[in-house]
């Protein structure tokens, strides 16, 4: 387990002041890039469809980062256990950058979803890449405030970044929506290079470059886990995919084969997460299966509850997305105050209150929806839902590198990046089933919003065992 006791100034030094400040803003501004580039991608894409004619792949084009970021998780994760985090995140930044060019200097809708793909690849390396760079330059007690700043870095754009997209593509062209994120990763970047180079850190921290310590053999090369990352990524295709079918004389065609998805991205995931993980055992693989679970909760209701106001309440567009901003906004908020509060704020109860207001607010959503209740109480409900998750999504990150070592940092960090990410597609996909499955919009909704609430009883079940049985 790390040790993260410091002395009283690296303790008292803020995340903004040397050494750290270059280091908190380049990686703060690439996870804002990332987020924004897929936040407005949502925004652009009915047009880039519409322009290349591509209908067919409009799905793909979601699915397909998703998919492949998880194989950029585990090769990241990996690298980073034998070498550090530097060469990963210059490859996982240059794969990220490369799938921009080819998505926004895209002719055809096959290129642009090669490009997607590539860009995934990137992205799901570079998000493993931070986290261990995070866990060998900053010190333990500023973890909660480094992540912190990721929050507020990946909710920002969701205040911003549908709008932005829109205007670039009006004004200029849809292609600049991704060839313009180019021109400001690569300043982002730059502000981190010292760091992966200099042969200096901050006293109490673990080097960036460092490759284990003295005696201790290079962990090898996991090819095994990697062929696990490519079938839990065809699952998720597969389970995206399985909701256009439809088979007129075998009806539970779609069911089926949606079961076989879940099952082979579950038996995948084993793999590639501590053991122990999908049967909640206390301390780590709790932690990592917290996160999953509340991402598959939270975001699998997200998307719905625009759908919900359009459809149910006759809100203009502009009104139902005030929803997310509501929830988006006391995300940043929670995961501010979470980081200012530290260890006055024990992790478990960071995560229990969490992940009981993101329960609280799926139910208050779901009988909005099955009551007829005022759409008042749904909105207000989303607000809870984005504190609840700001105050444990960072605390989840802090506890994974808490449990860690340095030998084991980078499958940790791809193991929480991949249940995070694998949690949320798989709920979308099924989401999209549920909600096809009845005859009625409100039955549909309120289908969708049991199935997350029941996930979200699941995590508030996780959510005590994330650290050790006192004795």
């Amino acid at each position: 387990m790390r040790d993260s006791t410091l002395p009283a100034a690296h303790s008292a030094t803020g995340i903004f002041r040397p050494p750290y400040l270059l280091v908190t803003i380049g990686t703060c501004a690439l996870v804002f890039l990332a987020a924004f580039e897929s936040l407005a991608v949502t925004t652009i894409m009915p047009l880039v469809s519409r322009e290349l004619n591509g209908g067919s792949l409009y799905a793909l084009a979601f699915a397909g980062p998703l998919a492949t970021g998880v194989i950029g998780m585990v090769g990241a994760g990996n690298w980073s256990d034998r070498r550090g985090p530097a060469m990963p995140l210059y490859a996982s930044v240059s794969l990220f950058v490369l799938g921009l060019l080819i998505a926004g200097t895209s002719v055809s809708m096959p290129m642009l979803v090669a490009g997607r793909l590539v860009q995934g690849l990137g992205g799901g390396a570079l998000t493993v890449s931070l986290y261990v760079l995070v866990a060998r330059f900053f010190p333990g007690p500023l973890h909660p405030r480094i992540f912190a700043a990721f929050s507020a870095a990946w909710v920002v754009p969701s205040l911003v970044g549908p709008f932005a997209a829109g205007v670039v593509a009006q004004v200029f062209s849809w292609h600049w929506v991704f060839l313009g994120v180019v021109g400001l990763v690569i300043p982002a970047l730059a502000m981190i290079v010292p760091v992966l180079r200099s042969p200096d850190e901050p006293e109490g921290t673990s080097q960036p470059e460092a490759t284990g310590r003295p005696g201790q053999p290079v962990p090898p090369w996991a090819l095994g886990r990697l062929g696990w990352a490519a079938l839990a990524a065809l699952a998720v295709l597969g389970l995206n995919l399985s909701a256009d079918v439809s088979v007129p004389s075998f009806p539970a065609a779609t069911a089926l084969l949606a079961l076989a998805a879940v099952v082979l991205a579950l038996v995948a995931v084993r793999p590639l997460v501590p053991r122990g993980t999908l049967a909640a055992r206390r301390g780590l693989p709790s932690v990592i299966l917290a996160r999953g679970l509340a991402s598959a909760s939270f975001f699998g209701a997200e998307v719905y509850l625009p759908y919900l106001l359009i459809d149910q309440y006759a809100f203009p567009p502009t009104l139902a997305g005030l929803t997310l901003t509501g929830g988006a906004l006391a995300w940043a908020g929670a995961a501010a105050v979470q980081g200012r509060l530290g260890s006055r704020l024990p992790h478990q109860s960071a995560v229990q209150a969490g992940s009981l207001m993101v329960l609280a607010a799926v139910l208050l959503a779901l009988a909005t929806t099955a009551l007829h209740w005022p759409a008042a109480i749904a909105i207000v409900g989303w607000v809870l839902a984005g504190g609840g998750m700001g105050l444990l999504y960072p605390r989840l990150s802090v506890m994974t590198l808490a449990l860690s070592t340095k030998e084991n940092e980078g499958f940790n960090s791809s193991a929480m990046s991949i249940s995070d990410s694998l949690g949320g597609a798989l709920s979308l996909a099924t989401t999209g089933i549920v909600f096809a499955a009845f005859t009625t919009a409100v039955q549909s909704f309120a289908g969708v919003l049991a199935f997350t609430a029941a996930i979200a009883v699941g995590a508030a079940l996780v959510a005590p065992r994330v650290t050790s049985r006192t004795r």
